[in-house]
């Protein structure tokens, strides 16, 4: 099986990918514990600040050691730079805010996952056409399901994920998986601000365990 097909079944299977930042190296490391825990096999570590490479390299160290099925991605990719240089540090897979074409093509050539944020129609267009299979939209919460019921037939192929203020509650959830997406990027709505100042990991694992619980029940 293909490295990016592994990516796709494990995001398909959980039906979200959590993601998240934070500029503390022990931080970052126990979240992504919190959340392995709660049941997760794929996770994005999003690309933000001057720490998020250094703390991205620890957290693939300590994932090898203690938690090796865990797929480690990272977001926020701009440019061919950041991806090389993630892909170096151990990164599984790549996400973008947008569609960026030079790292669409070093990732198709390399066999990485590689989702790019798509708004519009013609963006989706260029990454399909750039042999992209999985498309984030982003932002979810400005474009809403009924933009993906509404395009979706266009677009047979490909997977769709919403990325930002995805809602943890059921009719949230459930409303885009209606609309035809394979999973839900969850961010701030699940791994707050405030539950990683208050390094509250019991309750990241709860909360992460119920949203997939949710999901595997909407998917029903």
């Amino acid at each position: 099986m293909s490295k990016t097909q592994e990516v796709i079944d494990k995001i398909v299977a959980q039906g979200m990918l959590p993601l998240y930042f934070n500029p503390d190296e022990n931080v970052s490391i126990e979240i992504l514990r919190a959340v392995y825990k709660s049941g997760v096999k794929a996770i994005e570590y999003t690309n933000r600040g001057e720490a998020a490479l250094k703390n991205f390299t620890a957290m693939v160290t300590m994932r090898n050691e203690d938690m090796p099925e865990i797929l480690l991605g990272v977001g926020t990719i701009k440019n061919l730079q950041q991806a090389e240089a993630y892909v170096k540090a151990g990164a599984d897979f790549l996400v973008s805010p947008g569609f960026v074409k030079e790292v669409a093509d070093y990732a198709v050539s390399k066999d990485i996952f590689y989702a790019p944020g798509c708004m519009t129609p013609s963006e989706i267009i260029a990454a399909e056409n750039a042999g992209i299979k999985f498309i984030k939209l982003f932002p979810g919460n400005m474009l809403g399901p009924e933009f993906l019921s509404s395009i979706k037939d266009i677009f047979p192929k490909l997977l769709f994920m919403p990325t930002g203020g995805v809602d943890t509650t059921k009719e949230n959830i459930e409303g885009w998986f209606k609309a035809g997406v394979c999973a839900v990027g969850m961010g701030s709505k699940l791994i707050s601000k405030k539950l990683m100042e208050a390094k509250d990991y019991t309750t990241i694992e709860h909360d992460t365990k119920k949203v997939l619980e949710l999901i595997a029940s909407i998917k029903k």
